[in-house]
């Protein structure tokens, strides 16, 4: 292998390297809007379970509290 194979393998690798780097940097900003997503997201669903909580409670007994069916 010569000089000029080695340059251009060197080129090559280089070339992979810096896409590799770019999208590496791409996929961990993907990855952060993400997981703020996912934050925002259980945030605003705990918002709404404790909302849905206060203004309608539960219309199902626990079974404990409930009557025993009829007997016939």
């Amino acid at each position: 292998m010569n000089w000029e194979e080695l340059e251009v393998r060197m080129v090559e690798l280089e070339t992979r390297v810096a896409f590799q780097d770019d999208l590496i940097a791409t996929l961990s900003d993907q990855l952060s809007r993400q997981e703020r997503d996912m934050r925002e997201l259980w945030e605003a669903k705990r918002l709404l379970k404790k909302q849905l909580e206060a203004v309608s409670p539960s219309n199902i007994k626990r079974e404990e509290e409930e009557a025993p069916p009829p007997h016939y």
